[in-house]
């Protein structure tokens, strides 16, 4: 790190993590006060929330494009630019389309944030894992800090969320800035832009080296004959399905949970208000605990042993979580929660790494179809919560836990039968 550009670009990106961190976890933060401020309908909230899951993940699709047309600058400048104007915007959010619009450029200057930084610090330390798990480090700084921001900014007054979003406008513009002043890279007429880590809705990267474009791996049958049934040969591989099934039940339950969390603590008045609002920051730096000792123990102990014990932890301590009525127990619910939700997406990748090598185009099929559990989980919350109750609606979150710890279960038992477990160089920690 003796460049001064490279020096440079590192610490930019990392601002911009932290601020995107703050962005991306005001959607749930906000929720309840919009809910409020403007009369909405469970219903609608949750369509929300999934818009901001369409957004990030439309966004892996148009900020790949957009840079071949007008360049990365001008391209990573428009896209941010949907952060500032998408908070102004919800300040006159009597006006549904609006919100409706907001939410999904929110998730569309998120994903295309996440998908920058990480292609960029990838082509700064490429295969070093130390520095995209200290990026998604910073990401979790941002998310834990904004809720304890909105906390002083409201101070049990409700109506003060509008200051909130002023805030979080004006951190879209340092955002922005952030953007503006990155150096660009010398070879600006590469296609480094393709190779570049894709990040999911919850904020976990996949390791480079399940990246079929930038590990370089490519099967020999496809090699030698081109054919397109060898690149859409793991349609027939169990594991493919098997992946797919644990994680998309685990972005359901993710992005359930992160969305949903602190409506349901108000609305229900198990917690006071700002009480609330720290509970996100608990998960948060739990989630952050929980990938440090992930990366630690998976050089210490088989994947194959810390999956299941992680997909038993999420749905027994959300159990506690959803069935407790005073403060202590549904700390401790929310904090087991969190850590043992840290690591179960990056390991379930790495079961599947040696298909991903395999079949060029198996990653861009797991990661799109694993991606719809964040986007219809939301709004089927939402839902029931209408109909039913927010407890009801949050409590339907548990049914999709226990099929995803099922899925895991099934996924450990096919890859020892199969011998699909093989001694890997690079652990876990590096799809963290």
């Amino acid at each position: 790190m003796t460049d001064k550009t490279k020096r440079k670009q590192f610490i930019l990106c990392f601002s911009a993590f932290v601020t995107n961190g703050m962005l991306a976890l005001s959607i749930g933060s906000l929720l309840p006060f919009l809910r409020d401020a403007f009369g909405l309908d469970y219903a609608f909230c949750g369509l929300l929330v999934s818009l901001h899951s369409i957004g990030n993940l439309c966004s892996s699709f148009f900020s790949g494009a957009l840079p071949m047309l007008i360049g990365k600058k001008k391209s990573i400048l428009f896209f941010e630019s949907f952060f500032p104007i998408s908070f102004l915007l919800i300040l006159l959010g009597n006006y549904r389309f609006l919100l409706v619009f907001s939410f999904l450029a929110t998730g569309i200057a998120r994903g295309a944030s996440s998908n920058y930084c990480n292609a960029k610090i990838n082509s700064i330390a490429t295969g070093m894992a130390w520095a995209l798990n200290c990026l998604h480090a910073f990401f979790a700084v941002g998310a834990f800090l904004f809720p304890l921001i909105l906390m002083l900014m409201t101070r049990n007054e409700s109506q003060n969320w509008v200051y909130a979003c002023v805030f979080l406008a004006v951190l879209g513009v340092m955002t922005c800035l952030f953007y503006y002043l990155m150096p660009e890279d010398a070879e600006s007429g590469s296609h480094s832009g393709k190779k570049k880590p894709v990040d999911k809705s919850s904020d976990i990267s996949a390791d480079q080296d399940m990246n079929p474009k930038t590990s370089g791996a490519c099967p020999a049958n496809e090699r030698k004959t081109g054919k397109p049934a060898a690149a859409f040969g793991f349609f027939r591989e169990p594991l493919f399905y098997i992946c797919i099934a644990t994680l998309f039940f685990y972005l359901c339950a993710e992005q359930g949970v992160i969305g949903w969390m602190i409506t349901y603590f108000k609305d229900t008045g198990l917690l006071q208000p700002n009480l609330a609002q720290v509970t996100a920051s608990i998960l948060w730096v739990m989630i952050l605990l929980g990938r440090l000792t992930t990366a630690f123990l998976s050089t210490k102990v088989k994947k194959e042993n810390l999956l299941p014990a992680m997909g038993v932890g999420i749905v027994l301590f959300f159990i506690v979580l959803i069935l407790s009525r005073t403060t202590l127990p549904i700390i401790i619910g929310i904090m087991g929660f969190g850590f043992s939700m840290a690591g179960i997406y990056a390991t379930t990748v790495s079961f599947a790494g040696e298909l991903i090598r395999k079949y060029s185009l198996a990653w861009s099929f797991i990661l799109t179809s694993a991606s719809l559990g964040s986007i219809v989980m939301p709004t089927i919350v939402g839902v029931i919560a209408e109909n039913f109750g927010i407890a009801t609606g949050i409590g339907s979150i548990a049914i999709a836990l226990f099929i995803d710890m099922i899925c895991i279960m099934v996924l450990v038992r096919f890859v020892k039968r199969t011998g699909h477990i093989k001694a890997e160089s690079k652990s876990v920690a590096q799809a963290v």
